[in-house]
């Protein structure tokens, strides 16, 4: 399991696998739950380059990031390895 701290999101951390080039498992601690818990369940299964196209560079308000945003931060760390 992949442990991510984010950097300027409600969320803290990202817990996640990777099993065969797929998203597995995706958790994030603390943040909107309901929102959190939607994005983990939409992204399940799916190839971690699409994930990191489909969320890349997404925007919270004024906020120069968001989770998902750092969800894709989290997956370009283990896949420039």
């Amino acid at each position: 399991m992949y442990e991510f701290k984010t950097k300027g999101t409600c969320s803290s951390r990202i817990l996640f696998d990777v099993e065969d080039g797929k998203v597995k498992n995706l958790q994030f601690v603390g943040g909107c739950n309901g929102n959190l818990k939607g994005i983990s369940a939409l992204v399940e299964g799916m190839p971690v380059e699409e994930v990191i196209a489909k969320i890349d560079g997404i925007r919270c308000g004024m906020k120069s990031t968001s989770c998902p945003d750092q969800l894709a931060q989290a997956l370009k760390s283990i896949t420039s390895n």
